[in-house]
């Protein structure tokens, strides 16, 4: 087995590993079984989380059965709102109350109450309606279950019952004006309204309905202005937030004539994930429930002959009227149209009545899923639960759902709805079912909905930059072609890379799993032995860390292992007759592996470190080494943040150079040197390492200048055509055509950069304003997408020397770039050089032409929305039971007859479905 060992300490390693050479062996990685058996690790967590969900679910149902409905019912019980609150006298206020609350590391060092749920209400509710404050006492009995969920799975996080009352009950208990909680925050705003409502967050719509087809009919005539215009438009607002990605929809407004909102999307219904809510896609449909909306200020007639001819008797398509106004004269007619076709009619009067209003609809839909007894299982798509966010960053989660019924016999027909069960799971926890090291270098995992977006990807960014809270407004709705490029340089820098990917489906969920392999070294794997007491000797060295984010063992099972270390769990399954806990074996084998062949390392680095005439500017700040299996060696510490995961894909001996592309403006820059450590065996290849060191900038470029010739124009410049040395400052990390354009398109001739062309998408947001006729003093600018193709420029690797001239056309002089592949060490052995230098290049006229074309007009717009991308269904579907009871459906208190050419239309187009 041999090595390339041209890097800093690489024949400290190359020794150790001759040691091993007998025992070493590449294995090459079955991509197909190595999918198999990550999708059955992610079917066992989420099958462990979805029980306990049920058992919430059977817990809830059995307290409601046994309780019986108190109007005078009084209870004391902990508002999240109130709790240790105190009055000016200091006496507790009512319903607050002294809650104890400890800060825990689970839970993001939030001062929590693991014995105990607190309950939250929203501000248009009162806290003591008779419906609230009994839902809340039968509830109570959830906290045990609460508690002994978390007994048994350690590792879940928030548990929650969200009652279709309206009010909120989460455990573990906690503080909630240190909680945004599901991504609204708990505590009042600046006007004291508490805006977060249970039953308007996904994981409780997608659980209480099937899946649905609406389309909203919104009166746009002359009548419908000031007040009530302002009413309708939230009306609007507030049903689309009530649809997810299993719903499709679409927009209608009427006044004389009758026009989609969207022209090129008449007669298409349009997928309502979060993106097309803000501008539209065409779909199918969702084939399974089906409801009109309207939203009128009045009706004339009651259009029986419309319902009669195309919705009678079966009554597939619901109709759901919202009466704009305090006026009343017209709520008969509408609550007749609601009532004949198992709808619901509201009337709306105030901005304030919105949101509860349009809530009822849900249970009205709900009901044949409530009478079949449906516990369906569902699962959100990835989203940022901001209350872990404030301390950990952002962390995507994927919410786990489940009904919860009214099973009393009285009540069977009328399909009561109880609330929505849900319980968070952290993506992260999902990515650690995931063996990394078998990923292989620019490997990984990577899982999707069953509406083809992103659940898990390491290059799913929710936020626009690190650091910021800001969040992107369609993170979660990124289909997989979106995530395939890396946008951290912002499309500056470009690896050409061939991958493998392998996928199937996640059993019991909608979700499905693939991971991807890169041709070559990606695809095999090391495998050596040592033995233990070696191994756990250098594993327990100072310079020595394992990644955090991967699981050598699960601590997670017990409470008493969570705080173990992976060196301490690893130390202790190995030391153990009988482990406690579970862990991956082979993993462990690699890790002590690599371990003890980096060993010499801390020697060489430290004698490095100390030798002051080797290092008297101490230019050179850190040595460090990360491996396949997650360990690294450090002489310093290095923020795993700063490390390049190009150096891998590189020639051996060949090294990547990084600087921040703002380091013109920056003094205190670092260079990150780093080269990947690859063996061969039978003319196989495997990645087993990267190291590299970390400098000061100004060090390397003085130590270049040093080098170089003073009398020429010389330049530095890396594999991406970035300048690292110039002799202006200002220059450094600026593309080199920006500077020499001239010389840049003489390289380009000459075959000694390539230049790729990158393809992207971007959409702009869409204002859906269904209200533009009647209001366009009110109107917003649309955006459109829009197709960009972005220059990127790659090394030709086989060109070790070249040279030319260029007419500089006017130009007083020639000029001679003479560009060559620099392979010299320094007294420093701080890198091999292999960098592009180009030499003698004058001052010519700085002419390069990017050819960055951006394409956007309203045919691609349509295009756009037209496009059908591929995504599953759910397979439940509950529309309409027989036994349904639609007596309940509304309670009642001049416009055009187009209204009956609209709903002809309509129920042409639903019914046709």
């Amino acid at each position: 087995m041999d090595s390339d060992m041209r890097y800093p300490g690489g024949w400290e390693v190359s020794k150790k590993y001759k040691e091993y050479e007998k025992s070493v062996r590449l294995e090459e990685i079955d991509g197909s079984r190595l999918v198999k058996n990550v999708a059955e690790n992610m079917a066992e967590m989420f099958q462990k989380k979805a029980e306990a969900a049920r058992r919430i679910v059977e817990a809830a149902e059995e307290a409601h059965l046994q309780h019986e409905e108190n109007p005078d019912l009084q209870y004391e019980y902990f508002n999240a709102v109130l709790i240790n609150e105190v009055d000016v006298n200091g006496h507790s206020v009512e319903l607050g109350g002294e809650f104890v609350l400890e800060p825990n590391d689970h839970f993001s060092n939030l001062s929590v109450n693991l014995s105990l749920s607190v309950v939250q209400v929203p501000t248009n509710m009162y806290n003591k309606d008779p419906d609230i404050v009994n839902g809340v006492y039968w509830s109570e009995a959830l906290n045990k279950i609460f508690v002994d969920n978390f007994e048994k799975d350690p590792s879940l996080i928030w548990q929650y019952f969200g009652s279709a009352k309206g009010f909120f009950r989460q455990y573990p208990g906690d503080i909630p004006y240190l909680t945004v909680a599901h991504g609204v925050k708990w505590h009042p705003d600046e006007h004291g309204v508490i805006s977060f409502d249970c039953r308007n967050r996904k994981w409780y719509i997608q659980a209480a309905t099937s899946p649905k087809d609406v389309v909203i009919l919104v009166d746009v005539s002359g009548s419908m202005k000031g007040l009530r215009l302002t009413i309708a438009r939230q009306t609007v607002s507030s049903i689309l937030d009530t649809l997810g990605d299993d719903d499709f929809f679409n927009i209608i407004a009427y006044n004389q004539e009758v026009h989609y909102v969207e022209p090129c999307l008449n007669g298409t219904l349009v997928q309502a994930d979060r993106t097309n809510k803000d501008f539209n896609q065409a779909g199918r449909g969702s084939v399974c429930s089906r409801a009109i909306m309207l939203v009128t200020d009045g009706a004339t007639e009651m259009y029986d002959d419309v319902f009669a001819k195309f919705n009678w008797p079966e009554r597939k398509v619901r109709i759901f009227p919202y009466l704009i106004g305090r006026e009343s004269a017209f709520a008969d007619n509408l609550k007749w149209m609601a009532c004949a076709n198992k709808g619901y009619f509201s009337q709306i009067s105030t901005l304030a009545d919105v949101q509860e209003n349009v809530m009822r609809y849900l249970h009205v839909m709900s009901r044949p899923k409530v009478i079949d007894h449906e516990h369906d299982t569902v699962w959100t798509e990835a989203y940022v639960d901001s209350a872990l966010g404030a301390h950990r960053g952002p962390n995507p989660m994927t919410t786990v759902a489940m009904p919860v019924f009214s099973t009393k016999n009285e009540t069977k027909n009328q399909g009561i709805l109880l609330g929505v069960v849900g319980i968070d799971i952290p993506i992260q926890e999902l990515m650690k079912t995931v063996p990394k090291h078998k990923l292989g270098i620019h490997g990984y995992a990577f899982a999707i909905t069953n509406n083809g977006y992103i659940l898990m990807h390491p290059d799913l960014r929710p936020l626009y930059q690190e650091g910021q809270k800001r969040r992107k407004a369609h993170y979660s709705s990124v289909d997989l072609s979106e995530v395939e490029v890396e946008d951290t340089d912002d499309f500056k820098r470009v690896l050409s890379m061939h991958n493998d990917y392998y996928f199937t489906d996640i059993k019991g969920t909608p979700f499905s799993v693939g991971v991807t392999l890169s041709r070559g070294h990606g695809k095999y794997f090391l495998k050596g032995n040592v033995s233990l007491e070696a191994g756990l000797r250098e594993l327990e060295q100072p310079d020595v860390a394992l990644a955090d984010e991967w699981t050598y063992c699960n601590t997670d099972d017990h409470h008493e292992h969570q705080y173990l270390t992976q060196v301490q769990a690893i130390k202790q399954y190995l030391t153990s007759r009988k482990p406690q806990f579970k862990c991956d074996r082979e993993l462990i084998q690699q890790v002590l592996f690599d371990a003890v062949v980096s060993a010499p390392l801390k020697a060489y680095w430290t004698g490095l470190a100390l030798n002051k005439s080797e290092n008297p500017e101490k230019g050179v700040e850190i040595a460090f080494l990360g491996t396949r299996t997650g360990l690294s060696r450090t002489n310093l510490f290095v923020v795993p943040e700063q490390l390049t995961n190009q150096a891998a894909e590189q020639v051996p001996g060949t090294f990547i150079y990084s600087i921040p592309f703002s380091s013109a403006q920056e003094n205190k820059s670092v260079v990150l040197a780093s080269t990947a450590i690859q063996l061969l065996e039978d003319r196989r290849s495997s990645v087993v390492a990267a190291i590299g060191i970390q400098m000061k900038l100004d060090f390397f470029q003085r130590k270049f200048w040093t080098a170089s010739r003073q009398d020429i124009k010389c330049y530095l410049i890396d594999n991406n055509g970035f300048i690292l040395v110039s002799e202006a400052y200002s220059q450094t990390g600026l593309f080199f055509g920006e500077v020499e354009g001239a010389v840049m398109n003489k390289l380009l001739l000459m075959g000694s950069f390539k230049r790729f062309l990158l393809e992207f998408n971007f959409y702009s947001w869409w204002n859906l304003d269904s209200t533009v006729q009647a209001d366009r003093a009110q109107r917003r600018t649309t955006m459109v997408p829009c197709d960009t193709e972005y220059p990127a420029f790659v090394s030709e690797r086989t060109i070790k020397e070249t040279a030319g001239s260029i007419d500089c056309d006017g130009c007083m002089r020639l000029c001679h770039p003479h560009l060559i592949l620099v392979r010299k060490g320094n007294k420093y052995r701080m890198a091999i050089i292999t960098l592009w230098v180009i030499m003698n290049a004058s001052s010519c006229p700085s002419v390069f032409q990017w050819n960055i074309i951006e394409t956007h007009n309203e045919s691609l717009k349509c295009d756009r929305l037209k496009f059908q991308k591929d995504r599953k269904r759910p397979d439940s579907c509950h529309p309409f039971h027989p036994e349904e009871n639609a007596i309940e459906c509304g309670s009642a208190g001049t416009l055009s007859p187009m209204l009956g050419a609209a709903l002809l239309s309509l129920m042409i187009f639903l019914i046709s479905r």
